[in-house]
């Protein structure tokens, strides 16, 4: 019985063991199995969520811009799904304020559009009411008019070049930092600046909204004492823009170009600013009266400022890099001997580059405003007479320190405005930076978060356009959505 027993119990206990074996085996086995299930399933969503995640990168204020505005991006898988440019400022309705008014109130009103250049925006209504009156205006007062514009375009380069664009190819958050590292540059910057505000307040009577400009020439002529003063002045201010060119060439430009259609004047006597006709780097050729024909604005929903584009086709680009390659030529000997030193050529579609275009610029508009004080002719008086006795309509434009700036009035034959068409650059360069935007992050798939912000914020800087002078100090939001 006992012996019995013991057999019953050792097979019991065999069994029992190998059983207790086999379900431990299985039970880790079945385990194992399902936490490679478990893992399996776990792996391949987590993979496939990140292969599908689309990133969305805000910037709900570009600050220290001439106006209100943001960004937002949208991207995933290497495909870029939206890019918006948001003007939110309030439309502020200049067109419809010149309504009713005199004609000789445009250049005061229009001024106030912008603080930086208000000469661009007096200049292009004055060519234009001109134009309606069909009234030329003598040598001498042209000459004045195109000093004028070399002084802004020195203030509005070199605030641009030394204050706003170089932080960002020094490493520095803005130019109080870059003042610190850089005190001789921002020292020499801030001079030049005050060389063209210079010659505004000379010419204009003020540095901001220039009061002495009038349709047909001028309220009053500087003494000429005062003109010759200002050559000395002009003459140092060339030889420093030779340090900002030498200073600029400096800087490491990302490898990124985009082909673009490329607009400005082209005057085949001279680097263009008050005059010329309006040609393209492809086909177009036309005068400034045809612009709307060529050109048309549309309303984007996400946006208070209307986009331009050419009609049939689509973006385009105007500003420096337009007209250093459309207009090369026409630079002076002094200006392409900077832009070979810095190894700038005509046709270069690299935007961040656009710093070396407006470098040369403002060596050109130095040596240009020396040039035109030695050739100066005294016109016999400030102005002349401007009228109209029937309705008519006139159009011209100018080149603003950002680019081509369009102005159209039809007028009533008692010289009240009827209706009133302002095309800006930055309205017509508007798509072209999405564009940019939309191409810089397709190239670099690399770029972490913070530099991809920089990247994008240096983008829309490249153009100086004026709802964005500076996109420093930006608050980026980002989501990933599954």
């Amino acid at each position: 019985m006992k012996k019995t027993a013991k057999k019953t119990s050792s097979k019991s206990v065999g069994k029992s063991a190998g059983k207790s074996a086999g379900k431990s085996a299985s039970k880790s086995a079945a385990k194992s199995a399902g936490k490679s299930k478990k893992a399996r399933r776990q792996a391949k969503p987590v993979r496939d969520r990140r292969q599908a995640a689309t990133k969305v990168i805000k910037v709900d204020y570009l600050a220290r811009v001439e106006g209100e505005g943001a960004l937002f991006l949208k991207y995933q898988r290497g495909k870029v799904e939206e890019v918006r440019l948001k003007i939110f400022e309030p439309p502020r309705f200049f067109e419809a304020f010149l309504q009713g008014r005199d004609f000789s109130e445009a250049p005061d009103i229009t001024s106030r559009i912008c603080g930086i250049c208000p000469v661009a925006y007096q200049m292009s209504a004055v060519h234009a009411m001109e134009n309606a009156a069909g009234v030329v205006v003598p040598k001498g007062i042209r000459q004045l008019r195109r000093l004028l514009y070399c002084g802004e375009w020195i203030e509005s380069h070199v605030l641009h070049i030394y204050m706003l664009h170089a932080p960002d190819f020094l490493g520095v958050p803005d130019v109080m930092t870059m003042a610190r590292q850089y005190k001789d540059e921002v020292e020499r910057g801030l001079r030049q600046k005050k060389r063209g505000n210079l010659i505004v307040k000379t010419l204009g009577g003020r540095e901001i909204h220039p009061i002495n400009v009038k349709v047909g020439g001028f309220y009053s002529l500087p003494p000429w004492e005062e003109l010759a003063r200002l050559r000395e002045e002009l003459v140092q201010g060339r030889d420093e823009a030779w340090a900002t060119l030498r200073f600029v060439k400096g800087f490491e430009f990302p490898d990124f170009s985009r082909e673009v259609e490329l607009v400005s004047l082209v005057n085949s006597q001279e680097y263009p600013m008050n005059e010329g006709r309006i040609r393209s780097s492809t086909d177009l050729d036309i005068a400034a009266q045809e612009f709307e024909a060529h050109f048309e604005e549309e309303h984007i929903a996400y946006s208070h400022a209307l986009f331009s584009k050419r009609r049939g086709r689509g973006s385009y680009l105007v500003g420096p890099m337009a007209r250093f390659s459309l207009n090369y030529p026409q630079l002076s000997a002094v200006a392409r001997q900077g832009a070979d030193e810095v190894g700038l050529a005509p046709g270069c579609q690299n935007p961040f580059k656009s710093i070396l275009a407006r470098a040369v610029e403002v060596l050109y508009a130095f040596d240009e405003a020396v040039r035109l004080l030695d050739n100066l002719e005294r016109p016999a008086g400030p102005s002349v007479p401007v009228e109209f006795t029937q309705a008519a309509r006139g159009a011209w434009a100018t080149e603003a320190p950002r680019g081509l700036l369009y102005h159209r009035y039809e007028i009533q034959a008692d010289g009240s405005i009827n209706t009133a068409q302002i095309i800006p650059p930055t309205s017509q360069n508007q798509r072209t930076i999405e564009e940019d935007v939309r191409e810089l992050v397709l190239a670099h798939p690399e770029l972490d978060e913070d530099r991809l912000r920089h990247r994008c914020e240096q983008a829309i800087r490249n153009y100086d356009p004026c709802i964005s002078c500076a996109t420093h100090f930006l608050k980026i939001k980002k989501e990933v959505v599954a």
